[in-house]
Protein backbone atom coordinates (compact mmCIF):
# COMPACT_ATOMS: atom_id res chain seq x y z
CA UNK A 1 0.00 0.00 0.00
CA UNK A 2 2.83 2.34 0.52
CA UNK A 3 3.55 3.95 -2.76
CA UNK A 4 4.54 7.46 -4.28
CA UNK A 5 1.41 9.18 -3.29
CA UNK A 6 1.62 8.15 0.30
CA UNK A 7 5.15 9.28 0.45
CA UNK A 8 4.03 13.16 0.21
CA UNK A 9 5.11 15.02 3.04
CA UNK A 10 2.84 17.78 5.11
CA UNK A 11 3.24 19.62 7.92
CA UNK A 12 2.79 16.52 10.38
CA UNK A 13 0.40 13.88 10.94
CA UNK A 14 -3.41 14.47 11.49
CA UNK A 15 -6.76 13.15 11.28
CA UNK A 16 -9.01 11.77 13.73
CA UNK A 17 -7.46 8.24 14.95
CA UNK A 18 -3.58 8.43 15.23
CA UNK A 19 -3.71 11.65 17.33
CA UNK A 20 -5.89 10.25 19.86
CA UNK A 21 -4.30 6.52 19.16
CA UNK A 22 -0.57 7.42 19.81
CA UNK A 23 -1.23 9.41 22.75
CA UNK A 24 -3.98 6.73 24.11
CA UNK A 25 -1.22 4.21 23.52
CA UNK A 26 1.16 5.85 25.78
CA UNK A 27 -1.39 6.10 28.64
CA UNK A 28 -2.92 2.58 28.55
CA UNK A 29 0.95 0.92 28.61
CA UNK A 30 2.72 3.10 31.13
CA UNK A 31 4.68 -0.21 32.82
CA UNK A 32 6.40 -0.78 29.25
CA UNK A 33 8.33 0.75 28.05
CA UNK A 34 7.03 2.99 25.09
CA UNK A 35 10.46 5.14 22.88
CA UNK A 36 9.10 4.52 19.76
CA UNK A 37 5.66 5.62 19.83
CA UNK A 38 6.37 8.13 22.52
CA UNK A 39 9.46 9.74 19.90
CA UNK A 40 6.36 9.37 17.31
CA UNK A 41 4.40 11.56 19.19
CA UNK A 42 7.26 13.90 19.75
CA UNK A 43 8.34 14.41 16.72
CA UNK A 44 5.21 15.59 15.51
CA UNK A 45 5.12 18.73 17.86
CA UNK A 46 8.74 19.27 17.28
CA UNK A 47 7.97 19.51 13.47
CA UNK A 48 4.99 21.61 14.26
CA UNK A 49 7.16 24.03 16.18
CA UNK A 50 9.89 23.94 13.61
CA UNK A 51 7.04 25.05 10.89
CA UNK A 52 5.63 27.72 12.56
CA UNK A 53 8.82 29.38 13.36
CA UNK A 54 10.40 28.72 9.78
CA UNK A 55 6.93 30.54 9.09
CA UNK A 56 7.71 33.75 11.03
CA UNK A 57 11.19 34.04 9.96
CA UNK A 58 9.45 34.56 7.02
CA UNK A 59 8.29 37.69 8.25
CA UNK A 60 4.54 37.95 6.84
CA UNK A 61 2.03 40.43 8.08
CA UNK A 62 -0.75 38.63 7.58
CA UNK A 63 -0.40 34.75 7.25
CA UNK A 64 -3.16 33.04 5.12
CA UNK A 65 -4.26 29.36 5.35
CA UNK A 66 -5.76 27.74 2.91
CA UNK A 67 -8.33 24.86 3.95
CA UNK A 68 -7.58 23.04 7.13
CA UNK A 69 -8.11 19.42 5.92
CA UNK A 70 -5.74 17.44 5.34
CA UNK A 71 -6.51 16.26 1.53
CA UNK A 72 -8.89 17.18 -0.94
CA UNK A 73 -12.59 15.98 -0.30
CA UNK A 74 -12.45 16.07 3.21
CA UNK A 75 -14.22 18.18 5.28
CA UNK A 76 -13.07 16.66 8.36
CA UNK A 77 -10.05 19.23 9.76
CA UNK A 78 -10.36 17.76 13.57
CA UNK A 79 -6.60 17.20 15.06
CA UNK A 80 -5.20 18.37 11.33
CA UNK A 81 -1.87 19.47 11.88
CA UNK A 82 -1.99 22.54 10.33
CA UNK A 83 -4.60 23.57 13.49
CA UNK A 84 -1.40 22.80 15.77
CA UNK A 85 0.54 25.27 13.14
CA UNK A 86 -2.06 27.76 13.76
CA UNK A 87 -2.23 27.74 17.35
CA UNK A 88 1.57 27.93 17.68
CA UNK A 89 1.64 30.99 15.23
CA UNK A 90 -1.46 32.52 17.61
CA UNK A 91 1.03 32.24 21.05
CA UNK A 92 3.67 34.42 18.93
CA UNK A 93 0.72 36.94 18.35
CA UNK A 94 1.36 36.36 14.19
CA UNK A 95 -2.15 37.81 12.60
CA UNK A 96 -3.55 34.24 10.75
CA UNK A 97 -6.64 33.83 8.39
CA UNK A 98 -7.89 31.26 6.44
CA UNK A 99 -9.88 30.22 3.95
CA UNK A 100 -12.39 27.11 4.66
CA UNK A 101 -15.42 26.79 2.55
CA UNK A 102 -17.19 24.40 4.91
CA UNK A 103 -17.20 26.65 8.12
CA UNK A 104 -19.92 29.02 7.83
CA UNK A 105 -19.50 31.33 10.87
CA UNK A 106 -17.30 34.53 9.94
CA UNK A 107 -15.20 34.11 12.99
CA UNK A 108 -13.31 31.95 15.28
CA UNK A 109 -11.22 32.53 18.83
CA UNK A 110 -8.23 31.02 16.93
CA UNK A 111 -8.68 33.20 13.62
CA UNK A 112 -10.14 35.30 10.97
CA UNK A 113 -12.34 33.63 8.64
CA UNK A 114 -12.32 34.46 5.59
CA UNK A 115 -14.67 33.06 2.74
CA UNK A 116 -14.19 34.94 -0.38
CA UNK A 117 -11.15 33.16 -2.23
CA UNK A 118 -10.28 36.12 -3.99
CA UNK A 119 -9.72 38.42 -0.85
CA UNK A 120 -8.37 35.49 1.08
CA UNK A 121 -5.41 35.51 -1.68
CA UNK A 122 -4.80 39.35 -1.47
CA UNK A 123 -4.37 39.93 1.31
CA UNK A 124 -2.72 37.13 2.34
CA UNK A 125 0.89 37.71 2.53
CA UNK A 126 2.37 34.23 3.13
CA UNK A 127 -0.53 31.08 2.19
CA UNK A 128 0.22 28.23 3.67
CA UNK A 129 -1.61 24.96 2.39
CA UNK A 130 -0.78 21.45 3.18
CA UNK A 131 -1.69 20.46 -0.41
CA UNK A 132 -1.23 22.44 -3.52
CA UNK A 133 -4.57 23.15 -5.70
CA UNK A 134 -4.83 24.85 -8.70
CA UNK A 135 -7.11 27.41 -6.95
CA UNK A 136 -3.45 28.90 -5.75
CA UNK A 137 -1.61 29.08 -8.47
CA UNK A 138 -2.07 32.89 -9.32
CA UNK A 139 -0.31 33.20 -6.24
CA UNK A 140 2.10 29.91 -6.16
CA UNK A 141 4.86 32.88 -5.21
CA UNK A 142 3.06 33.54 -1.99
CA UNK A 143 2.02 29.61 -1.18
CA UNK A 144 4.08 27.42 1.62
CA UNK A 145 3.72 24.01 1.53
CA UNK A 146 5.77 20.77 2.16
CA UNK A 147 3.38 19.44 -0.67
CA UNK A 148 6.21 17.56 -2.74
CA UNK A 149 4.52 16.14 -5.38
CA UNK A 150 1.38 18.82 -6.19
CA UNK A 151 -0.74 16.38 -5.68
CA UNK A 152 -4.01 16.36 -4.00
CA UNK A 153 -4.25 12.74 -2.19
Amino acid sequence: RIMHGYNNPSFGYGGYCLPKDTKQLLSNYTEVPQNLIESIVKANSTRKIYLANYIKKLNPSVIGVYKLAMKKGSDNFRESSVIGIIEILNKMKLEVQVYEPSILDQQTNDFKLVNNLEKFKISSDLIITNRMSSELDSVKHKVFTRDIFNTDI
